[in-house]
């Protein structure tokens, strides 16, 4: 971990809007259990509507980002600001 100073131009809850160094355009921050929402959504949304390639891939980007930022969080020894549902990872 390391710490550096970041552009902040909206701090507004679940709509975080910073620039991190070296980047030439700002993100979005999306905190860990708005993302894991998302993927809950997603996944209904894939149950739903079968075999559609736009929504699984979706999908995948996004359970890509959970466990990207799951990983980061065990090897910090972090807790996950939510409760997991193995539905996710098992398809």
């Amino acid at each position: 971990m390391r710490t550096e100073s970041v552009e902040i131009y909206s701090d507004e809850t679940n709509r975080a809007v910073m620039r991190h160094p070296g980047r030439k355009f700002p993100g979005v921050l999306i905190q860990g259990d708005t993302l894991f929402t998302l993927c809950a959504m997603a996944d209904e949304a894939c149950a739903k509507d079968g075999s559609n390639k736009e929504l699984d891939r979706l999908r995948s980007a996004l359970l890509d980002l959970l466990l990207h930022y799951k990983i980061v969080l065990g090897e910090h020894d972090m807790q996950l600001p939510f409760d997991e549902r193995p539905r996710f990872l098992e398809r």
